[in-house]
């Protein structure tokens, strides 16, 4: 049977004096009376049967058969010591770190950061934008933004906002083709695909939009496909042709007159996005109130 482990008080009493060599030195480190430190190491030396200590006149020392002992403890101290240490950086960190859809992060994120107010001072973010889904254990360190069945792999996710999808082209685009704010006449026209990939393929497009209309598709291959929704409203707003885009992705293209909105009829998105985590990231203050703003963003939309 496994004898019972020491206090903790008593280990730690033991450990501070044997690396800072007096019992004053440990009684200043750990905050106590050396009086204190003195009657923790005898109760140490009572459990464990064995010296600890030996003095030389008024000078104290490890006792020759405790050397291996107060080494092994250390090392269990100091891996406590990087843990806590872990655990301020984490609470203390005004950093915000996001992983998320490129377009997402670009088109919906970015233009509303600056509205964040941090409790407590200023906060910096670190956005990287990528398709790759992080692992679950970094997102102890991040949050995720990502779209549908793909939140399903992290801790913790919340849903952001359901998004919806309409036609728009740029202003001059359509000066040039005045014909292309009626349904019936937007297949005959230069049109810009986007295509996220085959785990994406549920992802609508202007056919899709077309026959939701009740209008033939077009017949004429896209002018250009793009793997990023940002890339076709550019090519959009270049002026290139018609594009299928998300009302999250661009109001703020909207608004500056970049592009404008064809029709007020929408089809859905298959699927909501989303905000991943895990648990231990909420443990710091920054991050629980990024969290709140942003889902308090989404409804807002």
């Amino acid at each position: 049977m496994q004898s019972p482990l020491p206090s903790l008080r008593a280990l730690q009493a033991f450990e501070s004096f044997g690396r800072l060599g007096s019992v004053t030195a440990a009684a200043r480190e750990l905050g106590v009376t050396a009086g204190a430190i003195s009657q923790q190491i005898k109760l140490l030396e009572a459990q464990l049967k064995m010296p600890l200590i030996m003095k030389d006149g008024r000078r104290a020392s490890l006792a020759p058969g405790a050397h291996a002992y107060h080494e092994l403890l250390t090392s269990g101290f100091d891996k406590l010591r990087q843990a806590q240490g872990l655990l301020t950086e984490r609470m203390e960190d005004r950093e915000v770190k996001i992983s998320g859809l490129p377009t997402l992060l670009l088109k919906w994120l970015n233009p509303r950061l600056n509205r964040f107010g941090a409790p407590q001072g200023s906060v910096s973010f670190r956005l990287e934008a990528t398709h790759v889904e992080p692992e679950p254990q970094f997102l102890n360190r991040m949050f995720r933004l990502t779209y549908g069945a793909a939140s399903e792999a992290h801790p913790h996710r919340r849903a952001l906002f359901h998004d919806v999808c309409f036609p728009v082209c740029s202003p001059d685009f359509l000066a040039r083709h005045p014909e292309a704010a009626r349904p019936e006449c937007m297949g005959t026209l230069p049109w810009i695909d986007i295509d996220w990939g085959p785990a994406y393929a549920s992802i609508p497009r202007l056919g899709d939009w077309l026959s939701a209309q009740g209008v033939p598709v077009p017949r004429d291959k896209p002018l250009s496909v793009h793997s990023l929704s940002s890339s076709a409203l550019e090519a959009a707003a270049g002026g290139h042709g018609i594009a299928l885009a998300q009302h999250s992705f661009v109001s703020v293209d909207l608004r500056l007159g970049r592009l404008v909105q064809l029709s007020s009829a929408v089809i859905p998105m298959p699927e909501p996005y989303h905000i991943c985590w895990a648990p231990g990231l909420l443990e710091n203050e920054v991050a629980r109130a990024f969290l709140n703003w942003i889902l308090s963003e989404a409804r807002g939309d």
